[in-house]
């Protein structure tokens, strides 16, 4: 199937600015480089690109009606130049989608690369991944923020919840951590194949429940892992709160941070102890499960 690629250009200093307004419209992958045409899929955590300015393309289903994103963006983000949409066939896009993503270290175990890269560094704890259509290569801060929390606190043996799991991601670096079983939740059908095909990747398909939401049974875990936007966060409280065990971990991500406290409070009635770290203008917000309510 082809895809529409969205091209801009604009200062460093509208960058975030446009990668939020062109993820919340629904690209599938969106890519940065500077005049020499050299790719950063997403800068490294807290770190912003230093070229003065940046070529932004995203990619969207062939379908996609993008002509008000245009007049969004252009109002938000005042680009250089046009901004332009080019149909790509399978071949050019696979190939660019397979480009942006290189092998990288998260946090002090993780070490995510594509299939083709070399092995993982000694001592690291290594998940290959198959980038496929789905959002989740864990170049983006919202994901490398629930990363950076499954390496840090993720006890072994713990049963996970990957709730809009994208490529399955977070999922799998969690069984690769030493989590004894995942539920992997998403209603994109092929955001469900890419984490089926991950899991199979990384020999872990005996662990993990690859499944749409309609379909979750009603299991307790010890630690849900959200990775999706603010408004179904919110709307999601109620459903997440009867999953997580008492005194287990919430991790909702996909927040821009003047988002934090709206969810937070959403999530109140049923658990204490937040706390939210920010990256690059997204944020982490992490609680733990009252004992009752």
């Amino acid at each position: 199937m082809s895809r529409l690629q969205l091209t801009l250009r604009v200062a460093s200093t509208d960058v975030a600015r446009a990668e939020t307004l062109l993820e919340l419209a629904g690209a599938e992958v969106v890519s940065l480089a500077d005049a020499a045409d050299s790719p950063l899929f997403e800068p490294p955590p807290d770190e912003m690109p230093l070229w003065p300015a940046v070529t932004v393309r995203a990619l969207f289903p062939a379908g996609a009606n993008l002509d008000a994103l245009c007049s969004i963006l252009r109002a938000a983000c005042s680009p250089v130049g046009d901004i332009e949409i080019d149909a790509l066939p399978d071949s050019a896009w696979l190939d660019a989608a397979r480009q942006q993503f290189s092998a990288r270290r998260f946090g002090a175990r993780l070490w995510l690369s594509p299939p083709h890269a070399g092995p993982a560094p000694a001592g690291l704890t290594s998940v290959l991944l198959h980038m496929g259509l789905a959002f989740g290569t864990g170049e983006h801060p919202t994901t490398a923020l629930c990363l950076e929390w499954l390496d840090r606190h993720l006890e072994h043996g713990a049963t996970v919840l990957d709730y809009g799991c994208g490529s399955g991601v977070l999922a799998v670096a969690a069984l690769a951590l030493g989590a004894s079983a995942a539920w992997a939740v998403d209603h994109d059908a092929q955001a469900l194949a890419s984490t089926a095909d991950n899991a199979r990747l990384n020999g872990v398909t005996d662990r993990i429940a690859v499944l749409a939401p309609d379909a979750l049974p009603r299991i307790v875990v010890d630690a849900a892992l959200a990775n999706i936007l603010a408004a179904p966060l919110v709307e999601l409280a109620p459903r997440f709160a009867a999953h997580v065990r008492p005194r287990g971990t919430i991790v909702l991500s996909g927040i821009l941070e003047r988002q934090v406290e709206r969810v937070a409070a959403a999530y109140e009635p049923y658990f204490d102890g937040f706390a939210s770290t920010v990256q690059n203008g997204w944020a982490r917000l992490d609680a733990v499960r009252r004992n009752s309510g």
